[in-house]
């Protein structure tokens, strides 16, 4: 049982980049705990709370385009209750007429609610490149 619930973490991220490639509020949302929080490159601070989350992609809807999100270099632990998923994105999109390319390590933390897992975490924030 812990390797199908440790692959089914994986899978739930890939449904969620797909979810975001898509700018698909409402699934992200379902996939989120009431408590959940986020960092990203373009809020460079909290998202804290199911709501917040769900108005910063409303706002984010009408700017962003051209989504393509790539996850490598997966690993997933499950301790108990709670499981993490780290990895690599790798991610394009058109923000205000502008590509932006990004690689960032990112870490998904999922917790187990009843049968489901929903994310709790996520924090992805590219590092600089050096130049």
């Amino acid at each position: 049982m812990p390797e199908e619930t440790a692959v089914s973490l994986e899978q739930n991220v890939r449904r969620l980049l797909k979810l975001l490639d898509a700018v698909d509020i409402d699934g992200i949302s379902a996939m989120l705990t009431d408590d959940a929080q986020s960092v990203d490159e373009i809020t460079r601070g909290w998202t804290r709370g199911r709501a917040a989350i769900d108005a910063y992609m409303e706002q984010l809807k009408d700017t962003i385009s051209d989504v393509q999100s790539q996850m490598t270099d997966a690993q997933q632990t499950i301790w108990g209750d709670v499981g993490l998923v780290t990895f690599a994105l790798n991610q394009t999109y058109t923000m205000h007429g502008q590509q932006h390319n990004i690689s960032a390590p990112t870490s998904i933390l999922f917790r187990r609610q009843g049968n489901d897992w929903k994310i709790a975490l996520i924090h992805t924030v590219p590092i600089a490149e050096q130049g």
